[in-house]
Order: structure tokens, then C-alpha cells, then sequence
């Protein structure tokens, strides 16, 4: 910056605060004792707006919408709607995250949660319904040759039970079957819902597991229909914050509806 330059935005900044920062000579600049003890703040103030901008800086760049599910919802069925998406929208990028846990999305652990519920989603978070999600007694064809398969919900005396329990997310499909038989019955609680699977798919046991999930598995039979009370509702979740990302609004606006036929 030229000299001149230099001296007028020190006469203009004297002249704002009143005071006199700098002694002039022959030899140019000398800052003065209230000079001198200004130098510290002005240079926390240096330090805010350079941390100021690398923040906006930071904000402004493209950042992944992240999605969390339960692993089987990024079926390849799912994943070319993401490849829809991205061909028209070539700088978003996506970061999956499959979790069986609920992640808390107002604390910033994802953007959007795909998510089964029993109970009404937090109001702050923006919701679309995908579809209701229907449970019921799954068996084998050795399990039903052994032990013939119960009739409904109130056939299951003399069967052998294994269920699904985790401390993150509501009980509700244990204490169905945990209501309606004997404790001996129940001879396995997992917090995966895949080891439950594999126990029912091993010929031992029965199991309550998602309809559609399993519908056209050859190794499960169906026992009898979803009963009702087991019913969940498949929400698409988003944060208050992504929210106000254009991408992640575009995005809700394209998924949703497309990924909510893969249900119909």
C-alpha cells in the first residue's frame, strides 16, 4: 500500500477515535503511548474478522448431506433415486451413515433420518411420511415341519420365541410377544435385528420382523397377518438446520415422493 495512502487512513482513524496514535518526524511514524496501548485489541480485532472470514468461508463451502437409516432402506432400489439426483445435481454429494440407533439430528449427527416410529417425531423436525410399516411372526419351513406354526396372536403357547431389544429405541416389538408368552418361551433378546433374522431363519425359533422386508425370502413363511398394534410409521426426518440448505430442500423435494412409490 502506497505511503500516502497509509497516512490518510491514519488521520481518518485519529481523527474518528480523538486521539493522537502515531508521532510524525523526518523519519516517518512513531506510535504514541495511547497508540501503543491500543495494539493488543486491534489485534483481537485482526484475529475476529480473520476467524470471521475462514468461518463464512467454511459455511459456504459444499458440505455432504448426511442420511441415516437402518442399512436395508439403501437398498440398490434406493440408491438410484441418489443416482437421479446426482446426475442432475452434480456438486451434491452424500454421506451415508447405517445405523440401527436413533441419532440425534438436532445435535447435528446427520441432516435427514430415514426412520421407523411409534411415537410422534419431534415437532422442530421437518416430516414426510413414507409409508406405514407392518410387522408379524415370521418361521422356516424346518421350524413349521418340528413345531407347526401358530394361527394369531392367540395361538403361540408350545412355540419357542426370539425377540428384539435395544436400549435406544421403544420395546415394542418384544413386549408383544413378552405379553403373550411364558418367559421360558422367549429363548433369545438381541439388539440386532439381523442376528434376530438369522436365529429365526436357523429353523429354531420365531421371530417378529417388517413385512415387506422379508416378503419373498424362500427360507421364511409368514405365520399369520400384521396385527395392527405393531404398526409403524416409515418418516422421512430432516433437521431444522439442513433445512435451510437449498440442496438438502431440493433433494427432500425429489427423494421423498420417489422413494415413497418404492413402498406402495
Amino acid at each position: 500500500m502506497a505511503q500516502p495512502t497509509v497516512a490518510r487512513r491514519i488521520e481518518a482513524l485519529e481523527h474518528a477515535l480523538g486521539m493522537t496514535l502515531f508521532e510524525r518526524d523526518t523519519r516517518g511514524f512513531r506510535p504514541t503511548a495511547q497508540g501503543q496501548s491500543l495494539v493488543p485489541f486491534a489485534e483481537a480485532i485482526e484475529a475476529a474478522a480473520t476467524a470471521f472470514g475462514d468461518k463464512a468461508q467454511e459455511l459456504s463451502r459444499p458440505r455432504p448431506i448426511r442420511i441415516t437409516a437402518y442399512s436395508a432402506n439403501f437398498s440398490p432400489r434406493a440408491q438410484q433415486i441418489f443416482i437421479e439426483f446426482s446426475m442432475s445435481h452434480p456438486g451434491v454429494r452424500f454421506e451415508f451413515l447405517p445405523a440401527t440407533e436413533v441419532l440425534d439430528l438436532k445435535k447435528g449427527a446427520a441432516d435427514i433420518a430415514l426412520r421407523l416410529t411409534r411415537v410422534p417425531p419431534d415437532p422442530d423436525l421437518i416430516c414426510r411420511k413414507i409409508s406405514t410399516a407392518r410387522f408379524t411372526l415370521w418361521g422356516t419351513p424346518a421350524y413349521a415341519r418340528t413345531y407347526g406354526l401358530p394361527t394369531g396372536p392367540d395361538d403361540l403357547a408350545g412355540h419357542r420365541f426370539v425377540t428384539f431389544r435395544r436400549e435406544s429405541t421403544t420395546p415394542a416389538l418384544h413386549d408383544w410377544v413378552a405379553k403373550r408368552v411364558d418367559p421360558a418361551q422367549i429363548i433369545g433378546t438381541y439388539p440386532d435385528v439381523d442376528l434376530v433374522v438369522s436365529v429365526i431363519k436357523s429353523g429354531h425359533a420365531l421371530g417378529l420382523d417388517n413385512l415387506r422386508k422379508n416378503q419373498g425370502d424362500p427360507e421364511l413363511i409368514v405365520c399369520f397377518e400384521p396385527p395392527e398394534e405393531l404398526n409403524a410409521e416409515h418418516l422421512l426426518l430432516v433437521s431444522p438446520e439442513a433445512w435451510r440448505r437449498p440442496e438438502v430442500k431440493a433433494f427432500t423435494k425429489f427423494f421423498a415422493p420417489r422413494y415413497a412409490a418404492l413402498y406402495r
